[in-house]
């Protein structure tokens, strides 16, 4: 399993995580938002990792929420980017160049208009798709699906899983999630293991672990062992996200964030990295 994906995995499983938590039956709900704010920016370094070679740095991904308000429908949106690229002597034999980009409704927490760029070793993909949520369709380059209500896309799933209260989840908790990634509708689900501390270069945390397991589809061929670790405090950041592969580790750690809406309340002990606790 190579890098990319787990950062693509990292936005998606967020999301399944707590998505249980909430429901609507209108077409544009309202939900409260006190997880994240514009100027948001969190980046984290993908490395692989064994006891023969140590930690090997292959990349480094970036989720962003632009300063610049957007306006999407007629409505107030966040104009949200997230960037992968590979780093080293891993552009050599396998470039990676991944732009994302969501522009999700700031009431309802729900996309507009989903923008994808991928660029991986010889494998390339455009796509754009807009999101009707009052009809239910989800229209992009090639395709016209039906949607179920407030649908998602994988970067707008993490940004509304981080609003939801998931205080009531309890260990071995499972739940399910249907989402839109091209041109299908999947349905992953994950469990919930309990709470952890994991050391990373800004810090030590207090966390929440997660453990996805993913339906075998087009994009996912099969399930994928993955566990990730999210902030227990307001901020719910995700901090690091682990796939064992054949020999060793395939990991994402955070290694800077800035502009969060809260202080970050599950920090333990300072690392070495940069970090800025909170924006007002």
């Amino acid at each position: 399993m190579n890098y990319p994906h787990a950062i693509r995995y990292l936005l998606l499983f967020i999301g399944i995580a707590f998505s249980h938590l909430a429901a609507s039956p209108q077409p544009y709900r309202s939900v409260e938002n006190s997880a994240f704010t514009r100027g948001e920016k969190l980046t984290f370094r993908v490395y692989y990792q064994s006891m023969l070679t140590g930690k090997v740095t292959a990349g480094e991904a970036n989720l962003e929420v632009l300063n610049k308000p957007a306006i999407k429908n007629g409505r107030d949106s966040y104009h949200i980017v997230g960037t992968g690229h590979s780093k080293g002597a891993f552009n050599f034999f396998f470039k990676v160049n991944d732009r994302f980009e969501t522009f999700i409704d700031e009431e309802a927490i729900i996309p507009w208009y989903f923008i994808r760029r991928t660029r991986e070793g010889g494998y390339k993909k455009d796509d754009e798709v807009t999101f009707n949520q009052s009809k239910g369709i989800a229209v992009s380059r090639n395709a016209v699906k039906k949607i179920p209500p407030n649908s998602q896309d994988i970067l707008s799933v993490f940004y509304y899983a981080r609003t939801l209260d998931i205080s009531g989840v309890m260990p071995n908790e499972s739940f399910p999630l249907s989402f839109f990634l091209d041109d299908s509708l999947y349905v992953s689900k994950i469990v919930f293991l309990g709470r952890e501390q994991i050391k990373t270069e800004v810090g030590t945390f207090n966390c929440l672990k997660f453990k996805p397991m993913v339906i075998k589809g087009d994009v996912f061929s099969e399930p994928y062992p993955m566990e990730l670790w999210i902030t227990d405090d307001k901020n719910r950041m995700p901090v690091m996200v682990s796939s064992a592969v054949i020999v060793g580790s395939v990991k994402m750690e955070l290694i800077s964030y800035e502009g969060l809406r809260n202080p970050v309340t599950s920090k333990v002990t300072n690392g070495k990295g940069n970090g800025s606790a909170s924006k007002k």
